[in-house]
């Protein structure tokens, strides 16, 4: 990780939500996947804060952002990074999500169409039943499994990294969130922003899923002609010898994102 120049905790629809900023240039907001915070990205983040103003965020319940008495939803953790970004008085910003922080990042895209200049959304799918059936019966066990689950994490090096977080009601909440059926496909396939896929070549998500969101994005539809002018805005990635676990822990995730957040992107009929 780099050494941030800015750390607070922004007061943010009743949480005291925890930022840093790291370089300067135009702001990219990172939001980690869940249980994890945004260490998550220290293989990636200095790739980016050398031209950039990085945001990273702990989301609620996570790191050294407090819980509170608020379930866990993907539409409050977006409304509260639209909330952050008035905070620190940033207009428009990329924002690149994980897993949690993907679904996260899709929202404040829905909900916040304006707040988002270039969004980057790795490993997570649009719609439950993008997982793996086996990844959904883990997502309806773990409530039910919180307390076995959190006590263990509770001995692990992740809980000395943030001593503060407790680990029961963390998967409680999650598992209360993870086990809603939830589809945002029309939703998705109307956002506005310049839109870029990532996933590992043996993630959670199914490969029939990765491309309907790719096609609902304007991808796979045509030959992209001899110049490439008649390919879509958005992009995919499928980054070789990855899993869901550890696609953000390689650097190659940040050398394909690079790229598509710096470029000079193709106007087309189709927003993506």
């Amino acid at each position: 990780m780099t050494t941030p120049t800015e750390t607070g905790y922004a007061p943010v629809n009743g949480l005291e939500l925890y930022y840093e900023i790291h370089g300067t240039g135009k702001p990219l907001i990172l939001l980690h996947g869940g249980i994890a915070a945004f260490e998550l990205f220290e293989t990636s983040l200095p790739a980016f804060a050398g031209t950039r103003q990085v945001i990273p965020v702990h989301l609620q319940g996570h790191g050294r952002t407090k819980n509170i008495d608020r379930p866990l939803r993907f539409e409050l953790m977006a409304d509260d990074i639209a909330a952050l970004m008035a905070h620190l008085g940033i207009e428009k910003a990329d924002v690149m999500g994980y897993s949690l922080g993907g679904g996260v990042a899709m929202q404040l895209a829905i909900r916040h169409p304006d707040a988002v200049d270039r969004l980057v959304v790795l490993s997570e799918a649009m719609k439950r039943s993008g997982y793996y059936p086996e990844v959904i019966a883990a997502f309806d066990q773990m409530e039910a499994m919180a307390p076995q689950i959190g006590a263990n994490v509770a001995q692990s090096p992740l809980a000395e990294l943030h001593p503060d977080v407790d680990w029961v009601q963390l998967f409680t909440k999650m598992g209360d969130l993870l086990k809603r059926d939830y589809d945002w496909s029309e939703e998705f396939a109307a956002i506005s922003s310049p839109t870029m896929l990532v996933f590992a070549d043996a993630d959670a998500q199914t490969p029939e899923y990765i491309m309907e969101a790719w096609r609902l994005l304007g991808g796979g539809q045509r030959d992209a002609g001899l110049d490439g002018s008649l390919r879509p805005q958005a992009r995919l990635a499928i980054v070789p010898g990855t899993t869901h676990y550890n696609l953000v822990a390689t650097p190659v995730a940040a050398e394909l994102v690079a790229p598509f957040l710096d470029a000079e992107l193709p106007q087309s009929g189709n927003a993506n």
